[in-house]
């Protein structure tokens, strides 16, 4: 039996709750998506290890209620996203900070396709395991490559066979908050420069709060200095600097669209929730 280690530490562990909200949407009658390995990981880890293992317990309540469809809409608006990018002819894709993403495994690629996982090792270690334990098989080639996105991770992804002469779909998934205002301008300087015109980015960005903060601050210290805040202007004007054609969703609007109530983390009707947004770009 493939060995699968008993936790995940440090901002990894993160994935796990996110892996929770896509785990109870998907047992949702009316579900945005359907990600049948996301309760796999959560049944993998010691239940002692992580507050998310137990599911809605009293700690992690507030968050979930807070963030549930936060998570929901935009996993359908990136699994769209990323589709239809390939089937423009973006056939790599690379997932930053990948975490615990199972898309390689459960949407339908089109024939070529190649997604490249960017992490840390020990996420993608545990991943892997938990996938390898259950047979999961990608839909299309799938390569990890552990990196740490303060490091050179684009030479990195060179190595691992990505060809920035050819254009690529990009994904940055619960990212952009959790770096400070310089990081994501590394970030975003760093996937253009490794990008060939024609491709796509797809990310998301949420406003702090204090809705949010309490919420977080329920489960861990830790998770209260998680959120760095992210670019210090609008998505628009910060990704058209930078050569991309943007087209930014408020995360309310989107959801309206799906049939879903604002998240409340997220809601202008409320005046401790802040503002989300999710994007789509391509590069001129």
């Amino acid at each position: 039996m493939t060995n699968v280690p008993d936790s995940l530490t440090g901002v990894g562990a993160t994935a796990l709750g996110v892996a929770l909200l896509r785990a109870q949407e998907s047992d949702r009658q009316d579900r945005l998506f359907d990600d049948p390995y996301a309760r796999h990981f959560l049944q993998a880890v010691a239940p002692d290890s992580t507050p998310w293992a137990a599911g809605a317990a009293h700690a992690t309540a507030p968050f979930l209620r807070a963030m549930a469809e936060q998570v929901a809409v935009r996993t359908r608006f990136f699994d769209r996203a990323l589709l239809n990018a390939t089937a423009q002819g973006c056939d790599q894709v690379v997932l930053v900070a990948c975490g615990l993403d199972a898309r390689a495994f459960r949407l339908g690629w089109p024939p070529g396709t190649t997604i490249f996982e960017l992490d840390f090792a020990d996420v993608l270690a545990f991943k892997s395991a938990v996938l390898a334990r259950h047979h999961a098989t990608p839909g299309c080639r799938r390569l990890e490559v552990a990196a740490d996105l303060r490091q050179d991770w684009p030479n990195a992804l060179k190595a691992a066979g990505f060809d920035p002469e050819r254009p690529a779909a990009w994904l940055a998934e619960g990212i952009l908050y959790a770096l400070p205002p310089s990081a994501a301008d590394l970030l975003l300087d760093r996937i253009t420069a490794t990008s060939a015109p024609a491709s796509t980015l797809v990310l998301d960005h949420a406003e702090d709060s204090d809705l949010l903060r309490a919420a977080r601050a329920d489960i861990s210290a830790e998770l209260v200095d998680l959120w760095q805040g992210g670019p210090t202007e609008n998505l628009d004007t910060w990704l058209a600097r930078r050569g991309w054609q943007p087209d930014v969703t408020d995360i309310a609007e989107a959801a309206a669209a799906c049939g879903r109530p604002a998240p409340p983390a997220l809601d202008p009707a409320r005046a401790d929730a802040g503002q989300g947004w999710l994007a789509t770009a391509r590069l001129r």
